[in-house]
């Protein structure tokens, strides 16, 4: 090789090369890296597999003492829906949340929900909506940044409220399911979440809940002194490489709070594919339903998916009667 007109020493050239491939070594470094587990909560990235990438991957069945582990790093126990998804409520008891003139309780609204499943590649997902105040948002999602679990979606359930309150989404993915549960923990230790207590003794509610269901086309459920129904998307969602269980991330979830004489609070989410969303949103306008949000829980599921929250307050059949032209427009079907 010659440099002008001097012939370059082979020793040099041979050492030019080792420098030139250092130095790429060195650059690509931080690409290289693999976040160890006890620094990060979440090990593969939002729909992606790893190895066997682009194979959908099935949830598989569990029970409560495969939890345990998660439950003691959340600091409350969990129930079991559907044989494959443990589920953790943190109401947010310790808020005083009035929205259009109603005192909103937990159960309507102030309910913070965090999910687990486990896959038959060993790896567990967690999804999770969460309350939170305005002042506490900046913090808790900094805490769950750092432990690697991933934000969503931000928005709101209600309309103008006091205090100010927003909800996110979280989603993580791993195959260390108690440090998913610890990254979720240090996002909750940021917030006013209560200590779980013992529910409340069942109580009648005041609403026709016979005429209700009747025109709602099913079955709902009495809890927490509120009314209860779900309705379950009838076609398989996927996020990601994950197939997602039945009624996870892909519920539509109506709930009535009794105000007396029949009238109810409703606080709705209706989930739709986008060539639905058109038609729910005038069925809900039409039926005199206040539209609150409109938005996406997930980053990469399919089919897309698309969700409203709503509100109002009226008579408890005259409510149903209007959900039931916005369910009519959805392709779902009646879950517990």
């Amino acid at each position: 090789m010659m440099t002008g007109d001097r012939q370059q020493d082979p020793d040099d050239a041979r050492a030019i090369t080792s420098r030139r491939r250092v130095l790429t070594v060195a650059a690509l470094a931080p690409v290289l890296t693999v976040a160890s587990p006890a620094t990060t909560a979440r090990a593969l990235p939002t729909g992606t597999t790893g190895a066997g990438h682009g194979k959908r991957v099935k949830p598989v069945p569990t029970d409560l003492a495969h939890w345990s582990g998660v439950a003691k790093a959340l600091g409350r126990k969990g129930n079991m829906l559907r044989g494959t998804t443990y589920h953790t409520s943190f109401p947010r008891r310790d808020l005083l949340v009035v929205s259009d003139g109603v005192v909103v309780t937990p159960g309507l609204a102030l309910g913070t929900h965090v999910a687990f499943v486990r896959y038959a590649d060993g790896s567990t997902m967690i999804m999770g909506d969460v309350v939170v105040t305005e002042d506490e948002l900046q913090h808790v999602i900094d805490a769950w940044q750092a432990h690697g679990i991933e934000q969503t979606a931000l928005h709101k359930h209600l309309l103008a409220q006091t205090p100010d309150l927003w909800w996110a989404h979280v989603h993580g993915h791993g195959h260390d399911a108690v440090a998913l549960a610890r990254g979720l923990r240090a996002g909750f230790d940021r917030t006013g979440t209560p200590p779980a207590v013992a529910p409340d003794p069942p109580a009648p509610v005041d609403l026709d809940i016979a005429r209700m269901e009747a025109a709602l086309g099913a079955k709902g459920s009495v809890e927490d002194g509120l009314y209860k129904i779900v309705f379950l998307r009838r076609e398989t969602v996927t996020d990601g490489h994950l197939i997602l269980p039945p009624g996870l991330g892909s519920t539509s979830a109506f709930n009535f709070q009794p105000l007396g004489g029949g009238r109810a609070a409703l606080s709705g989410d209706c989930v739709m594919r986008a060539d639905e969303v058109p038609h729910v949103l005038k069925a809900l306008r039409r039926g005199g339903i206040k539209l609150v949000e409109l938005h996406n829980h997930h980053l990469s599921e399919d089919p897309r998916l698309f969700f409203t929250h709503f509100w109002a307050v009226d008579d408890g059949v005259r409510l149903a009667r209007a959900l039931r032209r916005a369910v009519d427009a959805t392709d779902v079907v009646p879950g517990g």
